[in-house]
């Protein structure tokens, strides 16, 4: 075999192990792999622990290159067996590989910067292509779908929220004033937000009983208001998903709105692949 022939067989190989998890290879592969991404957080975690990166330096500073070590291996054989070496590294995947082990070199020569290291963590993200995310990308193509019809109704809605919390907040400005806590309008604003929100910090609080009435007011306000992005988004999804049924009718049971690849009436299991058994709503029937 001459040379050329066993590098394109080893970049088969290689593409097979590192881009086909459904083959026992690459199933094992990502696995360690796996484990290596949890290990390589943890060790960045725990380095953030001041008590136990003073008494295990050593030991986390060599796991970390270590790992640092196998995912530039692992980024550079992708580019060796990628059929576009220059698209993989420029594809999500392949510049989350790429500042998973860039900030570790980085250190070598800029050791304040050392705290880009928690770059690394993205490389969890690697484990979508893992678990095979993509099965779902058919439920997360309607998601994008009902938001993008919403964008509308929501910018609307979140241009009255934002003029409802600068009038409160002005009016907890003036109600309040600087000697309970509301020193600005901004501030008060921010208080508004927080409140209106339901998160409640309690960092600020009004004083005043026509302050406590008005603050009332904005948390009942805010449970309602809460909703209504949630009943927009909600509504559009389910609007798309009644388009994907069709009003067919069984003949023999009378029963309505199957879906658009049933094959079988859903009471009385008919096949309704027989013309003769179903018809469209609005049209006429065979």
């Amino acid at each position: 075999m001459s040379l050329p022939d066993l590098a394109r067989a080893l970049r088969r190989t290689l593409r097979t192990l590192l881009f086909a998890p459904d083959t026992w290879r690459g199933r094992l592969f990502d696995q360690v792999l796996i484990a290596a991404i949890l290990l390589a957080v943890l060790t960045v975690t725990l380095e953030s622990v001041p008590s136990i990166r003073a008494e295990h330096a050593p030991l986390l500073h060599a796991v970390d290159w270590g790992l640092t070590l196998l995912f530039t291996v692992e980024y550079l054989l992708r580019l060796f067996c990628a059929r576009k070496p220059l698209h993989y590294a420029r594809s999500f995947f392949g510049i989350i590989d790429l500042l998973a082990i860039l900030p570790q070199y980085i250190a070598l020569f800029l050791p304040q910067s050392r705290f880009l290291s928690v770059v690394r963590i993205l490389r969890l993200l690697s484990m979508f292509r893992v678990f095979k995310l993509t099965r779902y990308l058919g439920v997360a193509q309607s998601l994008r779908d009902a938001l993008r019809a919403s964008q509308r109704k929501i910018t609307v809605f979140l241009v009255a929220a934002l003029v409802m919390v600068m009038v409160l907040g002005t009016l907890m400005y003036v109600i309040e004033g600087e000697e309970n806590g509301f020193t600005s309008i901004p501030v008060s604003i921010y208080w508004a937000i927080v409140t209106l929100t339901t998160v409640g910090y309690g960092d600020i609080a009004p004083q005043t009983p026509l302050g406590q009435a008005l603050a009332s007011l904005v948390m009942i306000i805010g449970y309602g208001m809460i909703a209504v992005p949630t009943g927009i988004v909600s509504s559009e999804i389910a609007r798309r998903d009644g388009v994907q049924a069709i009003e067919a009718v069984c003949r023999p049971c009378a029963l309505g709105e199957h879906d658009r690849d049933a094959r079988y009436c859903k009471y009385c299991g008919r096949p309704l692949v027989d013309q003769t058994q179903w018809q469209i709503t609005g049209s006429e029937g065979p």
